[in-house]
């Protein structure tokens, strides 16, 4: 038997803050890791979704009786046969469910996309043949897909925050502003497209139900799907070992219901896949933005006034609200201090969480229009942000539990070679390109939430440590097993994680940038314990010593503080104003981000973060045709974003920055690469070029009509 020692304790340098390769990263490139749509089910059947042609109306018939006589066809569900549903429940925070997901229970439209039936059959092929072969009648009722500012049925909305905050005179203190600033920044429709597709299988063994499913957390699926089908949570397990992305889309969707009601009525295992086009509808989007800005400051270029107004959509049938406007509540304060997030209903699908909802388009708007204000003061763009840089949190007055900001911009500046930039727009040349270079700061809430894990000790001296976590391809099940290993006291190789199974108990999604830290602290909890037994010289029986742990009086105990992760981005571009082409030449993002379990994959999350600013700042569009209220172009040919040849020379790096509340001292790192981009690249080609650029994106046509500074 072989256990710890104090000896090996006291020796064994951390494995916490050291790089380390994936540990599933064999099976990854070998192909043995089995994604949701490939685990093998005897007698699978397979079920395809059929979506609606009309952006809003109701069914008046369906011929399917064509499409059952097809080879192969089982079943048709739809809302005329479909299992009844129940609806009227809390999900995630909170919120009420998308009716999206809830299947087949009625006849009205209400959006292009809406899942109107079901074709399972012995073969994918088979389903998808009939499923796009069966004849939907529809009655059609006028729509509108037109988002505007001037919007008369827009109302504010609270989401995962109030809908406003505000104080001191915001009308007063401009009118005593020396410099005041009031401008217009609109962000697109933007979608987020994980390389796997959603894909779920459901299997039920008399009243308990089983699905193998691509989501960035079991235990939200497994409560959802317990109760639209009426059923005791511990009758429901979801399984999801291995996630080829989300970014917020894979929570709970349609085809997760739809594939379970197909297995109860066929009593047979049903998978159901969506296609890159299906995802385009059922996965959730980023709604567009309008986001008003105003500032007020005084001749030193303190800010007396901050207003920053965000609008976005929402469906007919769902309340979602993306807080664009939250950003301004933590990064900048003012005498007078005003936000709000107001949504307006139109005939489109449900938007959704997507990586950093509300700082990604809001740090967009609100440090572009630090930009403009620097500029309009006389300041330089990093002074300007220095002198606002909030000592409290601007909204709640409560203390930051770490803010180290300045420090982010002073290394980031002293890097990116910062002190030698000219000031002035358009004097930068190379042969045809305009150079310029721009700057913006970050902020992403560092919050944790309750989980539950547990710690196994073997007899051959190896640990098993079981969580309900989902690893999305952040390299979560890496930084578990370094996070484990120390609270041990072990080496890394003697510890196995186990992970996304709604089995091993409750647990936080993947999201928010609370995942690794909220599932950490869990997994010390009880690693400390297990480890505080075995020193006591218990003695290991076969089965193990196996130790719970359960965060929920330890996380509600926390002091209030304002707790986020913060950088500073950095960015060169080159312009050519003749063909209105934009190149990023190179990006820099310094973080403070509370403290790095494992530097390899965090600087991954860092770039591709920042990749993704890249793609947000200068190709990402989804357009909506106003006749049919579908995309144009719902598939990754149509809908563009960064590649390779986009990012030539990216880099990350953070600084010093634990939570001292944290027992492992993390903040997280999986949203904030993202927020202050497309700002930093927009403030870029405004220096290369003169030309302030306040929509997103930044394409070569609004290059070619904003024209070429004067010589």
């Amino acid at each position: 038997m072989t256990t710890v020692t104090a000896t090996e304790t006291a020796t064994r340098a951390p494995s916490v803050g050291t790089a380390r390769t994936r540990v599933e990263g064999v099976e990854k490139v070998t192909g043995a890791a089995r994604y949701a749509g490939e685990i093998p089910f005897t007698d699978l059947a397979h079920g395809w979704l059929a979506l609606s042609t009309v952006a809003r109306g109701r069914i008046s018939a369906l011929d399917t009786d064509a499409v059952l006589a097809m080879p192969g066809v089982l079943a048709v569900l739809d809302h005329r046969n479909a299992l009844r549903l129940n609806t009227d429940f809390p999900s995630l925070l909170g919120m009420r469910p998308d009716p999206t997901c809830a299947v087949f229970q009625h006849d009205q439209v209400p959006h292009v996309g809406w899942p109107v039936a079901l074709v399972v059959a012995e073969t994918s092929e088979q389903a998808r043949e009939a499923a796009e072969s069966l004849v939907v009648h529809y009655e059609p009722e006028p729509h509108t897909t037109d988002f505007t500012a001037k919007t008369p049925d827009a109302y504010a909305l609270d989401g995962v925050m109030p809908a406003l905050t505000e104080k001191g005179d915001i009308e007063a203190e401009l009118a005593a502003s020396a410099v005041v600033l009031d401008a217009e920044y609109t962000t697109p429709e933007e979608h987020h497209n994980p390389m796997e597709p959603h894909a779920a299988t459901a299997v039920w063994d008399e009243d308990r139900l089983e699905v193998v499913d691509s989501n960035q957390g079991a235990t939200w699926v497994g409560g959802d799907l317990a109760n639209f089908f009426s059923l005791d949570p511990a009758a429901v397990r979801v399984r999801s070992e291995h996630v080829g992305g989300g970014f917020g889309s894979k929570g709970v969707r349609a085809h997760q219901v739809a594939a379970a009601m197909a297995a109860r009525v066929l009593g047979r295992p049903v998978r159901v896949v969506m296609t890159r086009r299906q995802m385009f509808t059922l996965a959730g989007h980023r709604s567009p933005t309008v986001q008003r800005i105003r500032l007020g400051a005084d001749a030193e270029g303190r800010l007396r006034a901050l207003e920053h107004r965000a609008l976005s959509h929402t469906s007919t049938v769902y309340e979602f609200v993306e807080p664009s406007a939250g950003v301004a509540r933590v990064m900048y304060d003012a005498d007078a201090h005003r936000t709000e997030n107001r949504v307006v209903r139109l005939d489109v699908p449900s938007p959704t969480f997507m990586r950093a909802p509300g700082e990604a388009p809001g740090s967009f708007a609100l440090e572009s229009a630090l930009d403009e204000l620097a500029v309009a003061c006389g300041l330089d763009p990093i002074e300007l942000r220095l002198r606002n840089d909030a000592e409290r949190g601007p909204v709640s007055g409560l203390p930051f539990a770490g803010r180290r900001l300045a420090d982010c911009f002073r290394e980031g500046a002293r890097r990116f070679g910062w002190a030698d930039r000219d000031p002035r727009p358009g004097t930068r040349r190379d042969g045809r390109w305009l150079l310029g270079t721009g700057t913006a700061a970050a902020s992403f809430q560092a919050g944790a939430a309750p989980s539950t894990a547990t710690a196994t000790a073997h007899p051959d001296g190896t640990f098993t440590v079981r969580i309900a976590a989902a690893d999305i391809g952040t390299g979560a099940r890496t930084a578990l097993t370094l996070v484990a290993a120390d609270a041990l006291g072990v080496a890394p190789e003697r510890v196995r994680v186990r992970i996304g199974d709604s089995a091993f108990g409750p647990a936080m999604i993947a999201g928010g940038s609370m995942g690794t830290r909220s599932w950490s602290w869990a997994v010390t909890i009880a690693a400390e314990e297990l480890r505080e037994r075995l020193a006591l010289g218990a003695d290991i029986p076969a089965e193990g010593i196996t130790v719970r742990s359960d965060t929920t009086a330890a996380i509600g105990a926390l002091a209030a503080a304002e707790r986020h992760s913060f950088g500073a981005q950095f960015a060169e571009v080159a312009v050519d104003v003749g063909t209105g082409e934009v190149r990023v030449r190179r990006m820099l993002g310094i973080f403070a981000a509370g403290r790095i379990i494992n530097p390899l994959t965090a600087r991954n999350q860092f770039l591709g973060g920042m990749t993704w600013g890249i793609s947000m700042a200068l190709h990402e569009e989804a357009l909506r045709d106003r006749a049919s209220g579908g995309l144009v172009g719902a598939d990754l040919a149509g809908y563009h974003v960064a590649t390779h040849a986009d990012v030539p020379r990216i880099e990350a790096d953070w600084i010093e920055d634990p939570d001292p509340d944290d027992p492992v001292g993390i903040k997280g790192i999986g949203e904030i690469g993202i927020v202050g981009a497309a700002a930093a690249i927009a403030n870029a080609v405004w220096h290369a070029t003169g030309a302030r650029h306040r929509d997103l994106p930044i394409s070569p046509d609004r290059i070619l009509t904003a024209g070429a500074p004067d010589a």
